[in-house]
């Protein structure tokens, strides 16, 4: 690297003018800069008076201790700065562990119907059906009964009380195949008919809470009373849902990939790795 240095002196007017005018011009090797502090200080000796005076060792020695103690406060200062970048890294991991934790927290484990048992009622559900009993006092009415089902939302109680369930649904139902009936006069039971029937919901409405999904027990013996095309559809949906909560392929993106890898195996001069399934 050059760095050229031009430097001109005021001489007496009865010299000659190459006299006038001077450079200095050296190359710094990275490898030797001793070598170019030499050539620097050669030319200022020919050129000044600075090394006639005694002081001129200290003061270039005042010189490299500041330039010194400059170089040590940046790189003390980077130290810093990427000690608290990596700490900031740090912390941000582990609040974001720590939210996964707490989320996963929230989740409970459903009851023996894949629902919850709520303070005020329980409700259960299958892949088809959402089933809850709001227990009342002994001796109510139907007439008495309060119970509104929409496709997308809810709301049991008693009349001239304030709702026990009332909200939005967390998915939506078949209204028109949804029913309920008062047992015994002291329960309110309520059968809703799932739109999608291929999901478990994670709460009975948008603002319960929710339950762990992945802990959701099917009863054995209904996917038994289906015939074998049922059940196998049942059981593909199944597996799919809980590929999907894993993050990993359902079974028809995975028979798309086994195709394409046979394939590929039949057709190797072939360029296939901008293949995506959809």
């Amino acid at each position: 690297m050059a760095i050229p240095l031009d430097y001109q002196e005021d001489q007496p007017h009865d010299q000659h003018h190459s006299s006038n005018s001077f450079s200095f011009n050296a190359a710094l090797n990275p490898s030797n800069p001793l070598g170019f502090l030499k050539s620097a200080f050669n030319f200022v000796s020919q050129k000044s008076d600075l090394f006639k005076n005694d002081s001129a060792e200290k003061e270039i020695m005042s010189s490299v201790r500041s330039i010194k103690e400059k170089m040590k406060a940046q790189e003390a200062d980077q130290k810093k700065r990427l000690k608290l970048a990596k700490a900031s890294a740090k912390m941000a991991t582990e609040k974001e562990q720590a939210q996964k934790e707490k989320e996963k927290e929230k989740k409970l484990v459903p009851n023996n119907g894949n629902g919850l048992d709520m303070e005020n009622y329980s409700w259960g559900q299958s892949l088809q059906e959402v089933t809850i009993n709001v227990p009342v006092a002994h001796g109510t009415k139907s007439s008495l009964v309060l119970c509104e089902i929409k496709n997308n939302s809810l709301k049991i109680g008693l009349k001239g009380q304030p709702p026990i369930i009332d909200g939005e649904l967390y998915k939506p139902v078949k209204a028109d195949d949804c029913f309920w009936s008062l047992e015994d006069q002291k329960s309110i039971s309520v059968l809703m008919s799932k739109r999608d029937q291929i999901d478990w919901w994670k709460s009975l409405l948008k603002s319960g809470p929710e339950i762990d999904t992945q802990k959701v027990e099917p009863e054995p013996s209904k996917l038994s009373e289906l015939d074998s095309e049922s059940r196998s559809a049942i059981e593909k949906m199944m597996f799919d849902q809980r590929q999907k909560q894993m993050g990993r392929p359902s079974s028809d993106e995975i028979q798309k990939q086994e195709l394409l890898k046979q394939f590929m195996a039949q057709n190797p001069n072939m360029n296939f790795s901008g293949t995506k399934f959809r």
